[in-house]
């Protein structure tokens, strides 16, 4: 089997506990108008790897994750390729790698209802496998009011909001990323809404504030894409602070980098 991927990196120290080796997969069925990295859109875009091709060069700098670092498979959107990423950490566990998901969780199916068709269920078959050999996620909450996540990804956030639940279920560690957008999530209202949602999860180990920024404008202009969010200014210091203030990112320390 084989994966499309868009980028490796070689020594990340945002994307997880430790030092992390980085798998950009290519291919994202959302469309966030902050999105920075527009050119992971499209699956085939991305050069064909096998797992241990990957592994190879992952391997080449174990050295340096010590106790807590591994692998980290961002994007993209890593579930978007469920079949190779499941055979990527299965073969990761093997080899005694710590395995993390950079996730905005948008292909996530809670397949276990009773009207879930059979290829939802197949789905959600192998996802569970997969959180068996996955040690830790990364996940955003894009928007936590559905009309504006519709808004602003292009697409629901229903199924993004039970992916949560479930990893609470299962007691799957995770750590929660919500990027301060001015105008659309730097809102008093919807971050208090947020941090109301947070509080009903006993699985968080971080809570983290992404300052909005327009770094990527570039790469719409150079793929004939319009960025909407061309005028926006990043958000100020205070409005960080405000926004951290009210997710209570400090009550979540388990994981100081």
């Amino acid at each position: 089997m084989k994966g499309y991927i868009h980028q490796l990196e070689s020594f990340g120290c945002a994307d997880g506990p430790g030092s992390r080796f980085i798998i950009f997969f290519s291919g994202c069925p959302l469309r966030c108008k902050y999105c920075h990295n527009p050119d992971t859109w499209k699956m085939t875009d991305g050069k064909l790897y096998t797992v241990d091709e990957l592994l190879a060069e992952a391997e080449t700098c174990r050295a340096y994750w010590g106790t807590k670092g591994g692998i980290t498979v961002s994007g993209g959107e890593p579930l978007s390729q469920l079949d190779f990423l499941l055979e990527l950490f299965v073969e990761c566990k093997k080899r005694g790698i710590n395995t993390c998901i950079d996730t905005s969780g948008g292909p996530f199916v809670r397949g276990d209802k009773p009207d879930s068709t059979p290829a939802e269920r197949e789905w959600f078959e192998k996802f569970q496998k997969l959180m068996e050999v996955t040690d830790i996620l990364l996940m955003d909450i894009k928007h936590i009011n559905e009309e504006e996540h519709i808004k602003l990804t292009g697409h629901t956030g229903k199924n993004i909001i039970e992916m949560f639940h479930y990893l609470d279920e299962i007691k799957k560690p995770i750590w929660i990323r919500h990027v301060l957008v001015p105008g659309i999530t730097d809102n008093d209202e919807y971050l208090t809404q947020t941090r109301d949602f947070i509080r009903t999860l006993h699985n968080v180990e971080r809570v983290e504030i992404l300052p909005y920024h327009g770094l990527g404008a570039m790469k719409y202009k150079d793929l004939g894409i319009e960025y909407e969010l061309k005028d926006l200014e990043s958000p100020t210091v205070e409005r960080v602070q405000n926004a951290r203030k009210i997710l209570e990112c400090e009550k979540y320390t388990k994981w100081e980098q």
